[in-house]
């Protein structure tokens, strides 16, 4: 697909094998689950559920490697740069190495505040410590295969996203099969499983990127650019910055669920049942996000204007089409979800009162999506980490006032405020951007 004839056709063909790569990442945990869940008690399945909980937490924190990757390797395709794309593949190979072999010397003390700060059972906690000494060895290939999929997205090698993603899954089925139907290891054969997979599927990601990149005659690392120290610096202070993003938005939901576990358990289960429609409507919604990460960079590196606007403005209205399109699925299947989710007629009851919000808070989301594409793309992190600061304050101080008038009815109001915020924040120092690339 040509950049100057990128039409609404082109874009969807960009995103959606992203859509798919996302929607298959939790099915990584659901195969894990289904297995141990056939074959263990409820200790097992409980040590597989926290273990799995565990590592999403510590590895999210690094959601850096691959949303930082993303937008300097664009940038310098974009520019034509075949050089910088290996010298930024390989700077963010390294980062995402060290820091998993850092989580390694650190594995005891991350295990046991991880289980501290969790309410487990002595018998699920006895699991849990099983599955993390055996897993936590994966850290270095799933923090490099970060990298990977940010060089994937930022060369716009969808589908070969989409390929490597299915590699990961496929693995880790048969091996779960095998160690825990074969073998019957219980929580060892699932982390032994996931451990080979995660090494597996990062050595294919290698490879993969490696055959896109090296050019015959060509010398592949220049060790010189990779340690650059001003590079260095500029790429570390990129991800600190996008790491506080990524941590203020974890809060946000957090501070969420946190709310409504004030208001009982009933309550609580039913923001839960409906927070699950809007990680389904993430799926989507990330997908075109991701494609114009790609397109922004290329366009910025290039120095092409009209690739920037055009970019912007194809995503963003099929974007806002999708969003409208899920909000009214959620609106109209939402019922029949929620009793598929749960049988108790009280979480039923609570979660129907409260679906409007959900729908509201998906349509609306979009633009938030959208603005991080653009800013990712852009490599402007100062910007992002600044936005979701403020939105989440925001998120604060409505709830406070709102959830002790109207309840829950209030957070919910105060959580869809806060998707807005984040929005028009954002859109606030996009302004700024456009002057400064037009």
């Amino acid at each position: 697909m040509k950049d100057s004839t990128l039409t609404h056709t082109g874009m969807i063909r960009l995103a959606i094998p992203i859509i798919l790569a996302n929607m298959a990442v939790p099915l990584l945990g659901l195969v894990d689950t289904a297995v141990i869940g056939h074959t263990g008690d409820a200790s097992n399945l409980g040590a597989v559920a926290l273990g799995s909980l565990v590592f999403n937490f510590v590895y999210w924190a690094f959601g850096f490697l691959r949303m930082g990757t993303t937008g300097f390797t664009a940038q310098a395709a974009g520019a034509g740069n075949h050089q910088q794309v290996i010298t930024v593949f390989g700077r963010a190979l390294l980062m995402g190495g060290f820091i998993g072999l850092l989580l390694i010397a650190l594995q005891f003390p991350l295990i046991h505040t991880s289980l501290w700060l969790l309410d487990g059972s002595n018998a699920v906690e006895e699991q849990v410590k099983t599955y993390w000494d055996i897993r936590i060895w994966a850290a270095p290939a799933t923090l490099a295969t970060y990298a990977i999929m940010g060089t994937l997205i930022g060369l716009g090698k969808t589908k070969q996203l989409l390929w490597l993603q299915l590699f990961l899954n496929g693995i880790n089925l048969l091996l779960d099969v095998l160690f825990v139907v074969g073998f019957d290891w219980g929580v060892r054969g699932i982390a032994w499983g996931t451990l080979i997979a995660e090494w597996s599927c990062a050595i294919a990601g290698l490879l993969m990127v490696m055959s896109h990149l090296r050019k015959p005659g060509e010398r592949i690392w220049n060790w010189s650019a990779i340690f650059n120290r001003a590079a260095l610096i500029k790429t570390l202070s990129t991800n600190a910055d996008i790491m506080w993003r990524t941590l203020f938005l974890l809060s946000g939901f957090a501070y969420f669920s946190n709310q409504g576990a004030g208001f009982g358990d009933t309550t609580l289960a039913a923001n839960h049942i409906l927070l699950q429609f809007i990680s389904f409507s993430a799926f989507f919604l990330d997908g075109f996000a991701f494609a114009l990460e790609s397109l922004v960079g290329k366009a910025i590196g290039a120095r092409n204007q009209q690739l920037f606007n055009h970019a912007v403005k194809v995503s963003s209205q099929i974007a806002a089409l999708t969003a409208l399109g899920l909000m009214l699925l959620i609106v109209f299947g939402g019922a029949t979800a929620i009793s598929y989710l749960t049988s108790i007629s009280a979480i039923q009851t609570a979660a129907s009162t409260y679906l409007p919000y959900a729908a509201i808070y998906v349509l609306v989301s979009f633009a938030a999506f959208q603005l991080d594409g653009i800013f990712i793309g852009a490599m402007r992190s100062r910007a992002m980490r600044n936005a979701s600061f403020f939105s989440l304050v925001i998120f604060i101080a409505c709830s406070l006032g709102m959830t002790s008038l109207w309840g829950n009815h209030g957070l919910w109001i105060a959580f869809i405020i806060y998707v807005v915020a984040r929005a028009a924040t954002l859109a606030y120092y996009y302004t700024g951007l456009r002057r400064q690339l037009h």
